[in-house]
């Protein structure tokens, strides 16, 4: 018997395997992330030397931290998927996921989770600092121990939801050497926490149905007519408009005007997007807004991190 047959299918169940391990431990979302905890780390060093430079970057240390979290962020997401496991089967968008479609045992998955996530706390704190670590131990906690849950309780779990994806910036900012609690560490949190309530309210008007389906106590469950979701859209589209000539104010002096107002108009568009979902009502409309907070954030981390003081 030809060997060609053999390799051709060993080759075919590690492509396969791969791609499992990339939706379990949900790579393509934890790219933001990385990202965001990228920036932090950058807007950290800029503070400490007053101007940007690629000689600033301390690279060793840059790649410790990304490793680190990104680690962390793949644990909790394997966490996450081990525990909505009946859930994940009755949507069409998450029904293929290796856990529900039993591709994947759950001990093989627990043993992933709980791997990285160990690995990118203790990585954190031998690597980097303890700081970086207790950030990125929270994040992973709050995740998987509140959020997770609340999913299927309460309809506020989109709040609890947006803390740990806003915690990523500052836990770059403290990595690179900066305390954690400062005003401009809180400021980056504050950006990520109210950029995610329009981003997130989008997906759940679109998916609605089935986030009813199985279970989801969603913002958006039965609002057929788009109104209530496009209101939350709207009032977290107005702070964070509101938020980004603050950083520009003199007693905060974090950041330069070209942030303030490139900022602040990009987050006028964002509420106009909203009112326009609110009156029509469609799934078009509900997209646009939802591909507007895609271009949002690397726009908004682009000119902080140019206007950064």
């Amino acid at each position: 018997m030809s060997e060609q047959p053999t390799k051709l299918v060993e080759k075919s169940e590690a492509v396969s395997m791969r791609q499992d391990l990339m939706v379990l431990t949900k790579v393509r979302l934890n790219v933001f992330v990385l990202v965001t905890t990228l920036f932090g780390f950058i807007l950290a060093s800029k503070s400490q030397t007053g101007a940007f430079t690629w000689g600033m970057v301390n690279w060793w240390l840059l790649f410790h931290t990304l490793l680190g979290t990104a680690a962390a962020a793949f644990g909790a997401a394997a966490f996450n998927q081990l525990m909505e496991i009946e859930q994940d089967r009755t949507m069409d968008r998450t029904k293929n996921r290796p856990l529900p479609s039993q591709r994947m045992s759950v001990t093989s998955a627990f043993i992933i989770g709980w791997g990285l996530s160990a690995f990118g706390v203790i990585h954190l704190g031998n690597m980097v600092n303890a700081e970086a670590a207790y950030i990125a131990a929270a994040t992973i906690g709050i995740y998987v121990f509140a959020y997770t849950p609340m999913k299927r309780q309460h309809s506020a779990n989109t709040l609890v939801g947006a803390i740990p994806g806003a915690t990523p910036p500052m836990i770059g900012w403290a990595a690179a050497g900066c305390s954690w609690y400062a005003m401009e560490s809180w400021y980056l949190f504050a950006l990520l926490f109210l950029w995610q309530l329009p981003h997130f309210v989008a997906i759940n008007w679109f998916c609605r149905e089935q986030y009813e389906e199985a279970g989801y106590k969603m913002w958006s469950n039965g609002d057929v007519s788009g109104k209530k979701t496009a209101r939350l859209a709207l009032i977290y589209s107005a702070m964070l408009t509101l938020l980004a000539p603050l950083a520009c104010l003199p007693g905060l002096g974090m950041a330069g005007w070209a942030f303030g107002v490139g900022g602040f108009l990009a987050g006028a568009y964002m509420c106009k997007l909203s009112v326009d979902f609110g009156r029509i009502g469609d799934r078009k409309s509900s997209r646009k807004l939802f591909f507007f907070t895609l271009l949002y954030l690397p726009l908004a981390l682009i000119l902080l991190t140019i206007s950064w003081n």
